[in-house]
């Protein structure tokens, strides 16, 4: 008999809440015209997608003109670096930053772009005077920073308001891929201080392939699509009128409900660490040594040991866990295909073998602490059948390569 599935992934996607889904229906079978149309159909299509703008950027802190839509946290990000940066320039971002930044910053670098790499601190947070000192030695006259808010593997919080105010100093624009703290963590564009962020709808349970990007107004950006006029010339193609809607309405339920969210889901990462670190037969290596106000509240990253302090071989660990029924990750689900050690935990100075067996946990507003107890169970089980198994450390699987 199947077990029932525990779901801890959801730094790599959110169940569509049913209150999002509600309001996304009647864009899908009443009110299904294109916002482009002048037809009925057509304006009410657009009044809905400017009256989500309107809310998101209200939400934020923003003006309407300010938010582009995109198709989700990816094309944001895409948008905000190569937008800003095709005409060359500097970039400065860090070793452990989503592969959405970094592979349109190395293409960029492909093409004559100055790209630097500030150190990050043990944490894989930036410290702001270590940025200063960075951007100092910046040669081109435009540059953008491009740094995370919370790093979606290992869960710590950069300070992006002093950030923002270190590239500012430097005459550097600040773009932040905010996709997993908004809805968790006060995000307002004025007080952060960023020009550009970056934010994914499915994240936050709204629906997949929609998302938006805040871009500071007087801010330059080239289309990276061309075939029509929409977002302001700024992001050509229909609009997803439906997922617009519904990434606003979700948006809107997360800003409201975001205390209680965050209080919880802070108690119950704190029972799953104090858990995994009791687990007999294993030694449970926390990836983060951020401190409470550093650290996301719905993440918990561990690599995993044999008591002998060989790492396990992180692909054995997920799937037994998935025939465990918990569904958890080793990182970015956009890195998946193959689980490959995290390029995170290698920047962060972790081993080849102890990034390879690593853990991600993240919570969610569902989590139940049953469903934490539960989990923390079962990975004891699958700790308990790979200990004596052949090839399930890393080490041994590496030997066969």
């Amino acid at each position: 008999m199947m077990k029932p599935t525990i779901y801890l992934d959801h730094a790599a996607t959110t169940p569509l809440d049913a209150r999002v889904l509600e309001s996304m229906l009647p864009y899908m079978t009443e009110s299904y015209g294109n916002a482009s149309s002048v037809h009925r159909l057509g304006r009410q299509a657009r009044g809905a997608v400017e009256d989500s703008r309107e809310k998101v950027a209200a939400m934020l802190g923003a003006e309407p003109s300010e938010i582009v839509f995109t198709s989700g946290g990816t094309e944001a990000n895409n948008l905000a670096i190569v937008g800003t940066m095709m005409q060359g320039g500097a970039i400065v971002t860090s070793e452990v930053e989503h592969e959405a930044v970094l592979e349109p910053v190395s293409w960029l670098s492909s093409r004559g772009c100055e790209v630097r790499y500030v150190p990050v601190c043990a944490d894989a947070t930036v410290d702001p005077d270590v940025l200063s000192v960075e951007l100092n030695s910046v040669e081109r006259q435009r540059c953008l920073v491009s740094l995370m808010h919370i790093n979606n593997e290992v869960g710590s919080v950069n300070d992006i308001g002093r950030l923002a105010d270190a590239a500012h100093t430097h005459n550097a624009y600040l773009h932040s891929d905010a996709v997993q703290s908004v809805g968790l963590l006060d995000v307002d564009v004025q007080s952060l201080g960023v020009d550009l962020l970056s934010m994914s709808a499915h994240k936050l349970y709204g629906p997949k392939g929609v998302g938006a990007l805040y871009v500071r107004s007087g801010i330059e950006m080239e289309r990276q699509n061309r075939g029509g006029s929409q977002e302001r010339s700024r992001r050509a193609g229909t609009e997803n009128v439906a997922g617009i809607v519904g990434f606003s309405r979700a948006l809107e339920i997360a800003v409201a409900e975001r205390s209680q969210r965050r209080e919880r889901l802070s108690k119950l990462r704190d029972l799953l660490t104090e858990l995994l670190l009791n687990v007999s037969g294993s030694r449970f290596v926390l990836n983060s040594g951020a401190v409470d106000d550093r650290l996301a509240p719905h993440i918990v990253n561990v690599s995993v040991r044999r008591d002998d302090g060989l790492p396990f071989d992180g692909e054995m660990l997920l799937l037994n866990m998935d025939m465990e029924g918990v569904s958890v990750s080793s990182g970015s689900a956009c890195s998946s295909g193959t689980v490959r050690p995290s390029h995170v935990l290698e920047a962060l100075g972790r081993s080849r073998g102890d990034a390879g067996a690593a853990v991600r946990f993240s919570l969610g507003k569902d989590t139940s602490r049953a469903d934490v107890e539960s989990a923390v169970d079962r990975l004891r089980r699958v700790v308990e059948r790979m200990h004596d198994m052949p090839g399930a450390t890393s080490e041994k699987r590496d030997a066969r390569v």
